[in-house]
């Protein structure tokens, strides 16, 4: 026969609203609850006010993030996603310009640092300032803004668009990412499209073609966003030239030939300005920042590929070296920065030589050889004097430069 204890026992009693059994009748307990219906919406927090006391945090905007401020009632609230590195794009607010940009006709040439810019006909860019309080974000005062006019383009190859390339081709594989921007247009509802290309570099797989996307834009500044699945990289052969990279292509023009890319977008006629530039991993375009969250660690960025001197003073100088002939002048130009790799080309306008006796005018400069902080460039003079040192100046000039670029 069993022996029945003597110790009270409780019972239970089932809650309905809880799904959960629970004591009764038996020894102190107690029971309170957070009734449902002060959540409103998917994401909203409960969190506590104060002693036994709790209120409803409402859910944030797409990619904020949560932090805690005890100037709240809550204690916490949701602020913008501001993370230096997660912009893979190198100047996305056109700050900087080494080369001077202020506009191009047709044809291709770099516009802001990293940017580049390519019209087959009736196409022009050029940088614009923003009159001050007319950036189109709220505590971000941009200074620089691209604008693209094109008109009266026909054929299947007519085109116009702005282009940027990160290095290494590994940037993004089989990842969500999503490219935003703002953007405006000077009438109409015209379209801007967008499409990414994985280029594997030299000697490397043959180059994937992302899936094009296009959106209608209005006469006002606005965020647009496309979110695109990056290829894997998987079997694909990587060059070892260090030259491989992403590019991603902004299109405000584009005949048949390139509707596989961009949507079927189409010619179009019409100015179209952009600004604030990124790419980032996710699906959502969270909070602008440039690459590296600091104008000087933009510029630095930038002149990874590409270092222009001279426009800082008059009679500035750039480089020095010594005479190895009375023709030759051998020069060393010190880059303030490690290049991403040897440099590929010199650029300069009017400078000279000086060596402390007299002015020599340089009729030619070419790469002798090159490191990534050191650039041997030779420079062709006449008159000079056998092992005698100079410097390269930029003349009277604001406008003088000497340039090395390694772009990819």
């Amino acid at each position: 026969m069993a022996t029945i204890s003597n110790t009270p026992r409780p019972g239970y009693v089932w809650d309905a609203t809880d799904n959960v059994w629970y004591p009764i009748g038996v020894g102190g307990h107690s029971h309170s609850e957070i009734a449902k219906t002060i959540a409103d919406a998917k994401g909203d927090l409960i969190v506590g006010t104060a002693a036994d006391t709790v209120d409803r945090l409402a859910v944030g905007n797409n990619g904020e993030t949560l932090v805690a401020d005890s100037s709240t009632s809550t204690g916490l609230r949701y602020t913008e996603n501001y993370a230096a590195g997660k912009n893979k794009i190198i100047n996305g607010d056109f700050f900087v310009n080494q080369r001077g940009f202020t506009s191009e006709s047709n044809g291709t040439n770099y516009v802001a640092d990293r940017w580049k810019y390519s019209a087959t006909t009736t196409g022009t860019a050029s940088i614009n300032v923003f009159t001050p309080g007319t950036a189109p974000v709220a505590g971000y005062e941009g200074k620089n803004y691209l604008r693209m006019v094109t008109s009266g383009q026909t054929g299947t190859s007519a085109s116009a668009q702005f282009t940027s390339r990160i290095e290494d081709v590994r940037t993004f594989a089989g990842q969500t990412t999503t490219l935003s921007f703002w953007a405006k247009a000077s009438s109409g509802t015209p379209y801007v499209a967008a499409d990414f290309l994985q280029l594997f570099g030299t000697g490397g797989s043959g180059t994937v073609v992302g899936t094009g996307q296009k959106t209608a834009i209005t006469t006002s500044w606005a965020r647009y966003s496309f979110t695109f699945a990056i290829d894997s990289v998987s079997g694909k052969t990587i060059s070892t030239s260090n030259d491989s990279s992403v590019q991603i292509e902004i299109w405000t023009s584009a005949g048949s030939d390139y509707n596989a890319r961009t949507a079927s977008m189409g010619i179009q006629s019409a100015t179209i300005e952009i600004w604030g530039v990124q790419w980032e991993d996710g699906s959502v375009a969270t909070a602008f920042q440039t690459a590296t969250g600091t104008i000087q660690g933009e510029l630095a960025a930038c002149q990874r590929y590409y270092v222009r001197l001279g426009g800082a003073a008059l009679y500035e100088a750039v480089a020095s070296g010594a005479f190895e002939s009375a023709t030759a002048a051998v020069t060393l130009f010190q880059c303030p920065v490690t290049l991403r790799a040897a440099a590929t080309s010199v650029e300069y306008s009017t400078i000279y030589v000086y060596d402390y006796g007299a002015v020599r005018t340089i009729s030619n400069v070419t790469i002798n050889n090159s490191g990534k902080n050191i650039v041997n460039l030779m420079a062709t003079v006449t008159g000079g004097t056998q092992y005698r040192p100079f410097r390269i100046e930029t003349n009277n000039s604001l406008s003088r430069y000497l340039a090395v670029s390694a772009e990819l």
